[in-house]
């Protein structure tokens, strides 16, 4: 953690605080551009009473900006913060403060949530301090994403590979074991069916990777996410999830996403397949939620463009089974990483795979009985096309 201490008191933000009073304000413009900031702001009185917050703050912590205003700013705080003596250093020095990479999760907002914080003194407010947090977690996801990438790419040359040099030689190791077939006695015939069906499997295995090799353009256009959530649901009820309950929270007036259809059927399957094994076939309370929503602010630099992408489109599967183990998330889009017995570990490598080429992120949050697989891609527009 890296820490800055200002030498001055005239930074923005204290002009900004000045403003920053209540609906009464003079000064509406200033009022609007700090309700406007996406990033979460919160003013604190010398005795640890928040006197008010901001749109992004109520959305950060999870509670009305009156829930907010009847609790101590420690309350949000985990056991130990080293915000409270940064709090005190702005107090005793009237000077702002800058804390990097500073952890605030706690069961209720999130276990992993990690701020750049910035804290400077209210003049107008004895004691009183104005912090502004900045999450550093979606960019820490983006970075993981251009490991995932990374990765994806890997995987494709060796599919490419394995498609040429392994396919071929399967296919005259069961041509042979079909002929043996029909010329050995019945107690070798099982042994020949043996050898077929391990090809056929392997051969199976040797496809779902050259999936990853298939550099043509695929192509995309505007996708109603709701028709896809929809069909997903039905044929996970039809099979594999017909003792689990589904929730849909969808946002009714989301924009069309800029996708492939068929893709992003096979890619919240997965998702969803995922989640019901992770469920159980023995859970008596299984759920799974589907949810969608319009999330403004998340920008990503990707491959071939000038300038950043924004990707405001949020889905989410979420289910409450028992968590994907703490030691596999940061390889969970890896190649061949499974907790599956029979499991190939490619499921996941393609979905992130998926994902990537449309321009889009996914992550994954989990703790036991919440594990949230996240999704954020662009919106299509008219002059996108068919691209």
């Amino acid at each position: 953690m890296r820490r800055d201490i200002a030498t001055k008191t005239g930074a923005p933000f204290s002009a900004l605080s000045n403003s920053w009073a209540g609906p009464g304000d003079k000064d509406d413009l200033a009022l609007q551009l700090l309700n406007a900031l996406p990033h979460p702001l919160l003013s604190v009185a010398g005795d640890g009473s928040i006197q008010d917050v901001n749109p992004a703050a109520e959305l950060f912590f999870a509670m009305s900006r009156n829930a907010l205003r009847r609790i101590k700013f420690q309350e949000l705080l985990p056991f130990g913060s080293p915000m409270v003596s940064a709090i005190e250093q702005v107090r005793l020095r009237r000077a702002p403060i800058n804390e990097y990479r500073v952890d605030l999760g706690t069961p209720k907002i999130g276990v992993e949530r990690f701020v750049d914080i910035h804290i400077a003194p209210l003049p107008n407010l004895r004691d009183g301090v104005v912090i502004m947090l900045q999450e550093r977690t979606i960019a820490d996801k983006m970075d993981r994403q251009l490991t995932h990438r990374g990765a994806a790419r890997s995987l494709s040359a060796m599919g490419a590979m394995l498609a040429h040099e392994i396919k071929n030689p399967l296919s005259g190791i069961r041509g042979a074991a079909q002929l043996l077939d029909s010329a050995v006695g019945d107690e070798d015939r099982a042994l020949c069916r043996l050898i077929c069906d391990e090809t056929d499997r392997i051969v199976d295995l040797v496809e779902r990777m050259e999936a990853f090799s298939d550099g043509r353009p695929v192509e995309r256009g505007a996708v109603n996410i709701h028709e896809v959530l929809e069909h997903v649901r039905r044929i996970a009820q039809a099979g594999f999830a017909r003792r689990i309950r589904f929730v849909e929270s969808y946002d009714p007036s989301l924009p069309p996403v800029l996708a492939n259809r068929d893709q992003l059927v096979q890619v919240f399957l997965n998702l969803v397949k995922n989640a019901a094994e992770a469920i159980g076939d023995d859970s008596v309370d299984g759920e799974i939620e589907l949810t969608t929503a319009y999330r403004p602010g998340v920008r990503i630099k990707a491959p071939g463009k000038a300038s950043p992408v924004s990707l405001p489109l949020e889905f989410c599967v979420r289910d409450n089974g028992n968590g994907v183990p703490e030691d596999l998330m940061p390889h969970l889009f890896d190649p061949f990483v499974t907790t599956k017995a029979s499991g190939t570990g490619l499921g996941l490598a393609l979905v992130a795979k998926i994902i990537g080429d449309h321009g889009g992120v996914i992550e994954c949050e989990s703790h036991p009985r919440k594990t949230i697989f996240r999704i954020l891609m662009p919106v299509y527009s008219r002059r996108d096309g068919a691209a």
